[in-house]
């Protein structure tokens, strides 16, 4: 089994469900609360683990309850957090997030230990770099964390997967060391000025991004499905997402950005890790909560099974 190295944010997201998303200065009654692990960082290391990966988490919590269930929930998923940093006067990340019956969603993101996580934190997990396949990393951590995450893997000859989220602007220093890029059309924009809103939108924000250097540009585009641009085989091909009936799109992305990174580590060709990685964000979108929404790979694969009756 082909290791996987997700560098990134671990938070416990406090979620109420309601009819709408409020607007400013409104109030909603009625609403339904309820408290799940979360955090991209995280939600990727479970959707990698769950996916069929050997997973090890490289993250940053607080010496408080919410970071000790964290850990807990990771172990339960055998993920190794051997170097997941605790600091004991400091506050685990903590996400609000309000879901519409929709599925639509509104998060408020407090960092807490998140931005704790320093570039020599990475120095002393050089070996988790060393033995990864694919190291998978996001924006929820410190900026100068996210380069030295990308600059020790191409040490080590580790590919790099970035999910450029929350959306920002980044250095061309990170951006021509990445692998795989896996923006979605708000992230994408964010990085090329482009309004992505249909597949030839798409191309020319992923020309975009190869010109900076990034030969494998994935732009998800949510139940349309993901849009491949790979300069190495010269496919340029929306790979059609899975219908289905949302609950919660909160961990969705995080999920497709898992199952990718194990797809790819076992060898599969870039649509057939997409195909994948769409279904497992399929299945997430039908279940409230992020990390408790993330399938299985048995779930993934039965579903893909079910979906190849229905196209023949």
């Amino acid at each position: 089994m082909k290791k996987i190295l997700v560098v990134g944010s671990s938070n416990t997201d406090l979620i109420i469900k309601v009819p709408e998303i409020p607007r400013p200065g409104e109030t909603l009654l009625g609403g339904e609360f309820q408290t799940f692990q979360g955090g991209k960082g995280a939600n990727q290391a479970v959707a990698a683990a769950r996916g069929g990966g050997d997973v090890v988490f490289i993250a940053s919590v607080g010496g408080d309850t919410y970071g000790e269930e964290s850990i807990k929930g990771y172990k339960l998923d055998n993920i190794n957090t051997e170097d997941i940093k605790i600091c004991k006067k400091i506050p685990s990340g903590v996400a609000m997030i309000t879901i519409s019956d929709s599925g639509e969603n509104a998060i408020t993101v407090a960092s807490g230990a998140n931005a704790e996580l320093k570039p020599e934190d990475l120095d002393e997990a050089e070996e988790a770099f060393h033995e990864a396949e694919y190291m998978l990393v996001q924006l929820e951590t410190p900026l100068d964390t996210v380069q030295k995450a990308v600059e020790i893997s191409a040490e080590f000859d580790t590919k790099v997967i970035l999910n450029p989220a929350p959306a920002a602007e980044l250095p061309d220093e990170i951006i021509s060391q990445v692998d795989i890029i896996t923006p979605n059309e708000t992230e994408a924009e964010r990085l090329t000025g482009v309004t992505v809103s249909n597949e030839l939108d798409a191309v020319k924000a992923a020309d975009i991004l190869h010109k900076r250097g990034v030969k494998t540009v994935i732009i998800t585009m949510g139940a349309m499905g993901a849009f491949l641009s790979d300069q190495i085989t010269g496919v340029k091909n929306l790979v059609p997402g899975f219908k289905v009936d949302p609950v919660d799109t909160t961990a969705a992305g995080d999920v497709f950005n898992g199952q990718l990174a194990v797809a790819l580590a076992e060898g599969l060709p870039l649509e057939n890790a997409i195909r994948q990685a769409n279904a497992a964000a399929a299945l997430s979108v039908q279940k409230l909560g992020a990390q408790s929404s993330i399938p299985r790979r048995e779930e993934t694969d039965y579903f893909l099974e079910e979906q190849l009756k229905t196209d023949n």
